[in-house]
């Protein structure tokens, strides 16, 4: 695998990175190129704990709790507590989504029974 294909898209980076400065600022492409490198040997650090986790659990698929326990594991409690409370705050998000999703389309099914029952009788 070559190995800008391990980095994550340099733009992204810059972006991420100017956020924290003030606008004014300006960052090197060195710096955005550095920046690049530490996160992606971050990320495949903690990808790489996680992966063992589930190997010795048997299982093939990493998800988010491994992420949380990878990150505890390697000593970022910090990072993972704070991944742990947006890991349930989305969990949460998407269950509310899915039963407001679930509520319309039973509404839809409703509307759907009641005008085909008025349809039904006044045919008859």
């Amino acid at each position: 695998m070559d190995e800008h294909e391990k980095l994550l898209p340099i733009a992204n980076v810059g972006r991420i990175m100017k956020q924290i400065l003030p606008p004014t600022a300006k960052i090197s492409k060195e710096s955005k190129e550095t920046m690049n490198e530490c996160a992606s040997e971050f990320i495949s650090f903690v990808t790489g704990e996680a992966s063992a986790k589930c190997r010795n659990d048997n299982r093939k698929t990493i998800n988010g709790d491994d992420i949380c326990w990878a990150l505890a594991s390697l000593g970022f409690d910090d990072c993972s507590n704070a991944v742990v409370r947006y890991l349930n705050k989305s969990r949460e998000f998407e269950r509310g989504r899915a039963a407001a999703s679930s509520s319309a389309a039973n509404q839809n099914k409703q509307d759907y029974v009641v005008a085909g029952s008025s349809n039904c009788s006044e045919r008859r």
